[in-house]
């Protein structure tokens, strides 16, 4: 066997992009044309495990450094909002980002852009450590965001070229948990780092583990989208798929219900460290412990999200999880408005982020099922709208200031009830009558 093929399932995978059948056994279909059932090769733990990796790159380059928001607005002598600017401009970049590299990788593949998507990544990490102003760290991270893009929305395209049906449920719901287990780490991590090494430290840490991506996909990950499956007619073929996936109803519903789902996340990532820090009084430290439980939160419905899918069905779910989020944001601005008390709180922010653990894996499945021909630019349009969104409330919760979390409830209130809205988009249509 070449040294660059992997198997998956048991068909011989080169990285050239062909499927092979190894010496002796019978001729196996590619993963991309046997798929139609819910049956899926086994994929490779390494595979999974790098996969996950790479769509970790969003929630700890955005939570590591949340604890040193306070600090970095004293170090740099300016506002919170000049602050979460930086947050924003990476927002912006890894929406972009994905606009550009997932319809790319339907022309030329998956492997070669996550090569230079974590490459770069890693290089303009670097850069953030190295800022002396906060303008230049706003720019930094904008490159961050947009290279990092890669991983994310290619993970996902990855996973819909290899499953199918409940088996990329499966998987889609492992990505969340996973990338769950990332912001219980990112606070903790990122407050013992900031503790002994500044907020640059988190940056140089990002840099490390950008890196270790790049290498993982160089030694593990195969090109799962091969030739004769990529368009071949360059700008005007990305256009037509695009325009293929957003004349679906059922795909552009399921997408607004997942970018607004992850309105509510991050209306609270970007306020929690003023709303917990300023507004409640908490320490660093406990901020960190706060966090990281609310991210055990979402672990938790994440994975107790299989055993209601199984009894109610991926779409009952969401609309489960949607009404839930609506809910808690409610006694969220409740409490926000005739308080705050701590405990209410906390206990608002963690059933509101567990709640979305019934959404986002659900949303990501029947979404990305709907634009199964093209799942890059399906998983690109996903995937830079939620980010375009989440860029254009990160600031907005800033506006009331430092010592209110008014602004953060409105905001998680608003996007879980057009989240729910867009459901609606959702239903089938009934056959029409014949006579």
């Amino acid at each position: 066997m070449n040294q660059n093929s992997h198997e998956y399932g048991s068909a011989v995978h080169d990285t050239d992009g062909e499927f092979r059948t190894p010496p002796g056994q019978a001729r196996v279909a590619p993963p991309n044309a046997n798929l139609r059932a819910d049956r899926s090769p086994r994929l490779p733990a390494k595979l999974v495990a790098t996969l996950a990796l790479l769509a970790a790159v969003a929630p700890l380059a955005i939570d590591m450094y949340l604890p040193a928001f306070p600090a970095m607005a004293v170090e740099f002598d300016t506002s919170a909002s000049a602050v979460q600017l930086t947050l924003t401009t990476f927002l912006v970049g890894l929406a972009l980002g994905q606009l550009v590299f997932g319809p790319l990788s339907d022309r030329y593949g998956r492997r070669p852009l996550l090569l230079i998507g974590t490459l770069a990544c890693a290089a303009f990490s670097a850069a953030c450590a190295l800022a002396p102003s906060i303008e230049l760290l706003a720019g930094a991270r904008f490159v961050q965001g947009f290279a990092g893009a890669a991983g994310i929305v290619l993970g996902r395209a990855v996973i819909s070229d290899l499953a199918r049906g409940g088996a990329a449920a499966k998987l889609f719901g492992l990505l969340v948990v996973i990338n769950a287990i990332a912001p219980v780490l990112a606070p903790l991590l990122g407050g013992a780092v900031v503790t002994g090494f500044g907020w640059r430290g988190v940056f140089w840490v990002l840099t490390v583990l950008s890196a270790l991506m790049f290498v993982c996909v160089l030694t593990v990950v195969a090109e799962t989208h091969p030739r004769e499956r990529r368009t071949a007619e360059g700008t005007v073929a990305m256009l037509r798929d695009a325009r293929t996936v957003l004349r679906n109803r059922r795909y552009v519903g399921y997408t607004l219900v997942y970018a607004f789902a992850f309105g509510v996340m991050f209306a609270y990532i970007s306020a929690s460290p003023f709303v917990l820090q300023t507004v409640h009084g908490l320490s660093t430290a406990w901020y960190s412990v706060a966090f990281t439980a609310n991210a055990l939160g979402l672990v938790l419905f994440s994975v107790a999200n299989g055993a209601v899918v199984a009894r109610f069905g991926d779409r009952a779910t969401l609309r489960i999880g949607l009404t839930l989020l609506a809910v808690f944001a409610v006694v969220m601005l409740i409490n926000s408005l005739a308080g705050p008390v701590l405990w209410i709180t906390l206990i608002a922010l963690w059933a509101t982020m567990g709640s979305l653990g019934l959404v986002i894996a659900n949303a990501t499945t029947l979404a990305l099922g709907e634009a199964r021909q093209a799942a890059g630019t399906g998983s690109a349009v996903l995937g830079a709208l939620q980010f375009l969104l989440a860029a254009a409330i990160s600031p907005l919760v800033g506006i009331g200031g430092e010592h209110t979390a008014v602004p953060m409830a409105l905001a998680m209130i608003i996007s879980a009830v057009i989240g729910s809205a867009a459901l609606t988009l959702t239903r089938q249509r009934p056959a029409a009558r014949t006579a």
